[in-house]
């Protein structure tokens, strides 16, 4: 079956940015579709902004899938990468197919795939967060 994917989806999927993975990450987040056989990955790496929010560093991504797959992880990547992490948390998916200038019907489902995946790298990220904050009050007692 061939898919009449527009110019800028193509030019996500041939040279897609912030592609590979983060040493240390704050947060990974893995999702894999068993009916299509796509699997993203995507690591984030959390630090603050001059106000002290929580912001998205670095972001990356690593997928095995088909040309929308490749072309939402890259486009899910640049909406959230420098944001707040409460912002980040928001994108959904009609935000990436907007910005990719729209998808195949049949390939929505990546989005929601790349939406889906930097949700539980931040998820990730707020559970290691609560468990190293609560360590830390356990030692703060100890002294």
């Amino acid at each position: 079956m061939l898919l009449n994917y527009n110019k800028k989806v193509m030019k996500e999927f041939t040279n897609p940015k912030n592609m590979g993975e983060i040493k240390n990450p704050s947060g990974v987040g893995k999702i894999g579709n068993p009916t299509c056989g796509d699997i993203i990955w995507v690591y984030i790496k959390v630090g603050k902004d001059k106000r002290g929010n929580e912001i998205l560093k670095d972001i990356k991504f690593k997928t095995f899938g088909c040309a929308a797959a490749i072309a939402t992880s890259s486009m899910v990547t640049k909406l959230a990468k420098g944001k707040k992490v409460s912002y980040a948390e928001k994108i959904n998916y009609k935000e990436i197919v907007k910005s990719l200038g729209g998808l195949p019907n049949i390939k929505i489902h990546c989005s929601t795939m790349a939406t889906e995946a930097l949700n539980r790298a931040i998820l990730d990220y707020k559970k290691k967060s609560r468990k190293g904050n609560k360590e830390n009050k356990k030692n703060d007692k100890k002294r």
